[in-house]
């Protein structure tokens, strides 16, 4: 973490005061045992229920993490004195998976209070509104986006049932699918924050990756617009360290994996410092992207070499957090793709601002920069420091939450979910359901180790399995902030 003035930049993390860290630390294998049942490779959320559920099968179990804390992309950290998720944040009934960790080790559910206000980019500028009568019209401009989808997503954690259907179309990008439409300016303007945030940009994201999250949430705006408004109490490094507490794997960090190879029906794994473990069988829970930085012996097959070139992890999204002396008012603002900020909001009272960006021109470390366009959305702001956190400049993420570019789905995802010889593969990118989402890493997690996984109808009544919710309007839609 690089620190300047008022500026803070996470690329990797060096975890220095991150909450949980001494907790993971403390069960660390500090042995100098060398042959286990299986590895595992990366210890976020994936490869953490990965490993709980192979040990929970009697096996003997190593994780190797290459950073000095746990969680992945998921990262709970302090800005100012607030608890503040670098990475991952929100979750939902409508997310199984998660829900029921959740759940299993009694986590309190906490709701943001969301906006007062909202302000939409239109061909003049930008326009206040009410919530309600914001995302209202939100509502009715993407409902037509997702015409159809009940036919070819009819069982979204299913993704393949309608393999006929969704192979021609795997080739539209979110921009043919706007261009399809042909939506009025005026109203496309207003669409293209969320399609930027997510392709980064439009043109590279695919349109059944939208289409599939519309799917899970209930084929409705209120369920695909409401999954990002409750967040654990203690943060995510709370599930992630009661993950690790009931698993009990033998855990080293700070030990990123240089090599993996196949012989003699093991597997060998060796760190970048060296240091070599072998395993009957090995879990790599690492990010699609960062397939490439590792040497596979034998090489993997064409479809994961593929993969980790053209990437899963969304290129260019950076995270911030804002302190903002004025406005302090509850907002969400949304603006085009092309923008330096395509969305930030203050959802809690006296909390720092989250704001995206996706342009590969705005420099995060000028903070005169910064503030100049901050100041273009809200004319007003006062910008007393801020931190980022930029995934795709981290050696171990390359890239941000997992989205899909047009023909992955079809031609990619089914066979670089397929194990190679002894070697398997799990992340929230290669979910079923919720890729790119902390459900998403959890279900794949469940799957490579041989658990049982949901699969719910959309539209169905959340399981709440006896958490007390939050209360929240449900005539505020809350706009979506990804990650």
């Amino acid at each position: 973490m690089l620190r300047t003035g008022s500026l803070a930049i996470a690329g990797t993390a060096l975890g220095a005061g991150l909450p949980g860290i001494a907790e993971a630390a403390e069960g660390a294998d500090l042995t100098d045992r060398q042959n286990y049942d299986a590895i595992v490779v990366g210890a976020g959320l994936a490869g953490l229920v990965a490993a709980r559920e192979l040990r929970k099968k009697g096996l003997q179990v190593l994780v190797l993490e290459a950073r000095d804390r746990i969680g992945g992309r998921t990262w709970t950290d302090t800005f100012n004195g607030y608890e503040i998720e670098r990475g991952g944040s929100w979750v939902d009934p409508l997310q199984p998976h998660i829900w029921r960790e959740i759940s299993r080790y009694n986590l309190k559910i906490v709701a943001d209070a969301g906006p007062e206000r909202v302000l939409m980019p239109t061909l003049t500028g930008f326009a206040e509104y009410d919530p309600v009568t914001a995302y209202t019209r939100q509502g009715e401009l993407f409902t037509p986006f997702f015409d159809g989808s009940r036919e070819y997503f009819p069982k979204p954690y299913a993704p393949f049932t309608r393999e006929d259907l969704i192979t021609p179309l795997d080739r539209l990008s979110l921009r043919d699918r706007l261009d399809q439409l042909a939506y009025a300016p005026e109203d496309e303007i207003r669409m293209i924050s969320t399609t930027g945030l997510y392709g980064a940009p439009t043109s590279r994201g695919s349109m059944l990756q939208l289409a599939q999250w519309w799917a899970l949430a209930g084929w409705n705006y209120t369920g695909f617009s409401g999954v990002n408004t409750y967040r654990m109490e203690r943060g995510t490094i709370a599930l992630a360290n009661a993950i690790l507490a009931d698993g009990k794997p033998d855990l080293k960090l700070k030990s990123p994996v240089a090599s993996v190879t196949q012989q003699g029906g093991k597997v060998k794994v060796v760190t970048r410092a060296g240091a070599g473990y072998t395993a009957a069988e090995v879990v790599m829970a690492v990010p699609v992207n960062v397939w490439k930085k590792i040497t596979f012996n034998p090489v993997l097959p064409q479809a994961h070499r593929d993969a980790t070139t053209q990437g899963y992890g969304v290129p260019r999204q950076k995270k911030l957090w804002l302190d903002l002396a004025t406005p302090s008012d509850r907002f969400i603002a949304e603006a085009p793709e092309d923008h330096p900020f395509v969305i930030m909001g203050r959802l809690n009272e006296n909390a720092p601002v989250v704001a995206f960006t996706v342009n590969s021109t705005l420099d995060v470390s000028n903070r005169a920069r910064v503030e100049s366009e901050v100041r273009k959305i809200l004319p007003s702001a006062t910008l007393r420091g801020y931190t980022v956190s930029d995934w795709e400049a981290d050696q171990y993420a390359l890239g941000g939450p997992a989205f899909r570019q047009p023909l992955q789905l079809t031609r990619l995802h089914r066979a670089v979910n397929e194990p190679f010889g002894r070697v398997k593969f799990c992340g929230d990118d290669l979910a079923l359901g919720w890729i790119g989402y902390m459900d998403g890493a959890i279900e794949s997690g469940l799957r490579v180790a041989g658990s049982p996984t949901l699969s719910p109808s959309p539209g169905a009544a959340p399981d709440t399995r006896g958490l007390a919710l939050p209360a929240v309007d449900p005539k505020i839609y809350r706009s979506i902030f990804g990650l």
